[in-house]
């Protein structure tokens, strides 16, 4: 396929056209030279971001979860997982120590497990605000009831992300067990973006049963979504779920598929995800060349890391954690781009073609 048709597909994607099923799979399986498309990719971000690289601290606050979603390593059935939680003053000690590395954006994120209330969760929120008033909250926490989600808006959350996994129902419940409903998933994200939220969502790359009309689902659903953020990242395995002996997702799907993204959501935050840089040890590097425009490094207590196991072999090395954000900066500069400190919220479109952050 010739390069000046595969741009003028690129451009036609990026001003927001709709693209025919023939297309799609073009651009998602055809043989063309990719690099084009990174290239085209990061030249939409640093038209919007210039070279900067907004740093997340991750603060992994439980491996509890009461789902069962069939590749998760911390899914309810696993009776292997190291569980743990860590308590109010363990997350504001992370807050601290990330507070003074730089970070001005916290995400908490665990498994969907009770002992986290919407009280609890609440006045976590809330002493955070207290402590860091300069910095974002984002909450990645799961499926909970509009309530709980409107409870933390009003307490000052800013962000909120749950991955929808797939835009496919039949997909979907390939992916998780009849007690856990696609419409309930879907529900859920409307409804934190009803509220403000800044809205995250996402997919993995290459998981069971998936094939290019699933990831065409999944690119159709974001155009009409218009999420503030997509988190993908490649699906590797977990030796303790249905799906150990499935093949993981590969690098090259992974980076086209955060191409595409970043060519259909010109404004999206779109993280270099640490599967990412499981897969590969430039994952991220790649990644961020290929339009990503941030990374999120761990905030955790060096000893929950490896427990928060949601799939084999996850990064946990000292550049992974925060203590080693000086070698991730140079890392990140010797690719051509630059970590900032600063919140790092959504934008909205400036180019008038739509309003993306509704």
């Amino acid at each position: 396929m010739s390069g000046e048709y595969m741009t003028d597909l690129f451009k036609k994607l990026s001003v927001g056209e709709a693209l025919t099923d023939d297309e799609w799979t073009l651009l998602i399986e055809g043989s063309y030279d990719r690099q084009l498309l990174y290239d085209s990719a990061d030249e939409v971000r640093r038209q919007h971001y210039g070279e900067k690289v907004y740093i997340r601290g991750l603060i992994e606050i439980s491996s509890f979860c009461n789902n069962n979603c069939y590749y998760c390593g911390i899914r309810c059935a696993n009776t292997n997982a190291e569980r743990y939680r860590l308590s109010d003053e363990e997350i504001f000690r992370c807050c601290d120590a990330g507070y003074r590395l730089g970070f001005r954006t916290f995400v908490l994120q665990g498994g969907e497990d009770a002992y986290y209330t919407a009280e609890r969760v609440k006045r976590i929120i809330s002493t955070i605000k207290d402590n860091h008033p300069d910095c974002a909250v984002t909450l990645s926490l799961g499926e909970r009831p509009r309530a709980d989600y409107e409870v933390w808006y009003r307490e000052g959350a800013d962000r909120y992300l749950l991955r929808h996994e797939t835009a496919s129902r039949i997909h979907y419940e390939k992916l998780h067990p009849p007690d856990q409903s696609f419409s309930a998933r879907m529900e859920c994200l409307r409804a934190l973006k009803e509220i403000g939220y800044q809205t995250g969502c996402g997919f993995m790359v290459g998981s069971p049963y998936q094939g290019t009309p699933e990831l065409i689902a999944d690119m159709r659903f974001l155009q009409a979504f218009q999420p503030h953020m997509v988190g993908i990242g490649p699906f590797i395995p977990h030796r303790d779920t249905p799906f150990a002996a499935c093949a993981a997702g590969t690098l090259e799907q992974t980076l086209t598929m955060l191409a595409l993204i970043r060519l259909m959501l010109p404004y999206v935050l779109l993280p270099a995800t640490t599967a990412l840089g499981t897969i590969h040890p430039e994952g991220r590097e790649l990644g961020l060349k290929a339009g990503a425009n941030v990374v999120m490094p761990n905030l955790s207590p060096g000893e929950v890391r490896k427990k928060y196991s949601l799939y084999d072999n996850k990064l946990c090395t000292d550049e992974e954690a925060a203590e080693g954000i000086a070698a991730l900066r140079e890392r990140i500069a010797a690719a051509g781009y630059e970590i900032v400190t600063d919140r790092g919220d959504a934008r909205p479109d400036k180019n008038g073609r739509k309003e993306l952050y509704k």
